[in-house]
This record gives structure tokens, C-alpha cells and sequence, in this order.
């Protein structure tokens, strides 16, 4: 959840690291008394996301400067629309300018992104979610960026939920340990609320998670052959996740086997910064 709490360390941290001891150019070249209005102008389409940390790194650096954000979060836009404005001291406009900009770019080319994937499975059950693939330190903006999309979040971290991976099951294996039987270890020590995840790259894996109780069995790199036959094997015993090999090229094939979640790393890792612009007119 991305709160103010959050957003105000992170973007206090990026104005210090671009301006540690003020901005140079607009003390030594502008008047202390020059104001000004800019706009965030679209210069393409895209879903909106990052109003509050775009309003934020301004009040940061002025908190006499005025931002309106004219669009909500999860807003579609066109180039040319005017989703935010800000007013006041020209000092303070250029002096958080580029932060502002950096985050509500990347967040809407995150919310944009996710949005096509959205799209992509319309009409099936299959919901789109991140993964913990993010920006260290960015892993709330990002992930709300997700949700601005109508995608969905995964565990938050490695604190929130359970889940064994690849590597796990190897370490599992090399001790000689039974892996239905290492889960249901594991659900005694656990709270009962805790969700477990289990990731398999075989179908003849997937007895033995779902002898162990997993609430989630994730094929990881099936075929799609294999998602489907995953699908069936698994029935309503466990929730059925998918990862691996999806993009927008195939995320509807996969969505098609009855899968209830696929995780898409791309999301936040391969995502392109939106081409947004702040227009500053003189007052």
C-alpha cells in the first residue's frame, strides 16, 4: 500500500540526492520573486498513475507551491490532455521538476503496460499480478502503479507469504526431505492465516504439493499442453498461477487454460517511462 508516510521519505530522498545544496541554476538565473504555472501535458497515451507523489515532490521543495492533479490514478489519457498543474515560486517549479516528472513517468508507463496485459485476458477468470521484480526501494510506487493498471499485487515481500520456489525444492531435495511432508511441517509452525505458494516446473510435481495442503500451485514454464492438463490435475484443490514465457504475444493463450492468476514480471522490470512533459507559462 502506498502510503504518505512512504511517499514522503522516498521522494524527500530523491529531491536531496538531485538538489543536496539547492538548485544552481534557477538561484544564480532567476529572480527570488519569479512565479510561474506548468502543466503535465501528455505527449502520448497512456494510464495515469502518480498524482499524489507528482504533488508531493513539489510540497517537498515549496510548500507554498498550488498542484492540482486534474486526472485520478487508473485514468486513461490523451496526448495534449493537461492531467496536473502547478503554481508558484519558478524557484521551487524547476527545482522539483525532474523529480516529479521521473516518478508520475514511470508509474504511468507501469499502469499503462499493465493495462494491455489487462486487456489482453478480458472474458477469462485469470487476473494479471506483479512480482517481486521491482526498482529496490521503488517496490510501493511501482506496485501501485500495477493496481492504477487493474492489475493485481502479489506478495508484498518475503515476510508476507509463503512461497517455495525452485531453489527451495532443490535444498529440500538434497536433504532427503519429503516435500509433502516438509509442507505440512511448515503449516504447523505457521500462522493460520498464512498463504503458501508452491512453484513446480512438472506435472509430476504436483501431487505431492497438493498431498502437502498449498493454498497456490504455480507452473512455472509450462507449455500450454501442460498448463491445461496442470489445471485439470489440480481442480478446486488449489488456486492454479501461471509465470514464465508471458507477454502481450501470449498472455491470452495462457489466461485460455483456466488459469486463475498468471504473475508477470515484465510489469515492473521491462516497463517504458511515459513521454510526459511539464510546460511552464509565465505568469
Amino acid at each position: 500500500m502506498l502510503t504518505a508516510a512512504t511517499i514522503n521519505r522516498v521522494v524527500g530522498a530523491a529531491l536531496e540526492e538531485d538538489a543536496p545544496w539547492g538548485d544552481l541554476t534557477s538561484t544564480a538565473l532567476l529572480p527570488a520573486d519569479a512565479t510561474a504555472t506548468a502543466d503535465l501535458v501528455a505527449r502520448e497515451p497512456g494510464v495515469f498513475s502518480g498524482g499524489e507523489v507528482f504533488a508531493t515532490a513539489f510540497a517537498l521543495t515549496d510548500p507554498t507551491l498550488t498542484t492540482d492533479v486534474h486526472v485520478g490514478d487508473g485514468d486513461e489519457f490523451s496526448p495534449g490532455d493537461v492531467l496536473a498543474s502547478v503554481s508558484g515560486s519558478a524557484r521551487g517549479i524547476l527545482t522539483a521538476e525532474r523529480v516529479a516528472l521521473n516518478f508520475t513517468q514511470r508509474m504511468s508507463g507501469i499502469a499503462t503496460l499493465t493495462a494491455g496485459y489487462v486487456r489482453q485476458v478480458d472474458g477469462t477468470k485469470a487476473r494479471i499480478a506483479d512480482t517481486r521484480k521491482t526498482t529496490p526501494g521503488l517496490r510501493a510506487f511501482e506496485r501501485h502503479a500495477v493496481v492504477s493498471g487493474g492489475g493485481h499485487n502479489h506478495r508484498y515481500s518475503l515476510s508476507d507469504a509463503v512461497m517455495a520456489k525452485d531453489n527451495h525444492l532443490a535444498v529440500l531435495q538434497r536433504s532427503g526431505a519429503d516435500l509433502a511432508a516438509a509442507l505440512r511441517a511448515a503449516f504447523a509452525r505457521l500462522p493460520h492465516t498464512t498463504h503458501v505458494v508452491v512453484e513446480v516446473d512438472r506435472l509430476d510435481q504436483i501431487a505431492a504439493v497438493l498431498d502437502g495442503g498449498a493454498h497456490t500451485v504455480l507452473l512455472d514454464n509450462f507449455s500450454l499442453d501442460d498448463l491445461r492438463a496442470g489445471v485439470a490435475l489440480i481442480g478446486d484443490r488449489a488456486q492454479v498461477e501461471a509465470s514464465g514465457g508471458v507477454d502481450l504475444g501470449t498472455v491470452r493463450s495462457i489466461a485460455e487454460t483456466g488459469v486463475d492468476v498468471i504473475s508477470v514480471g515484465a510489469l515492473t522490470h521491462s516497463a517504458r517511462a511515459l513521454d510526459l512533459g511539464l510546460d511552464v507559462r509565465i505568469d
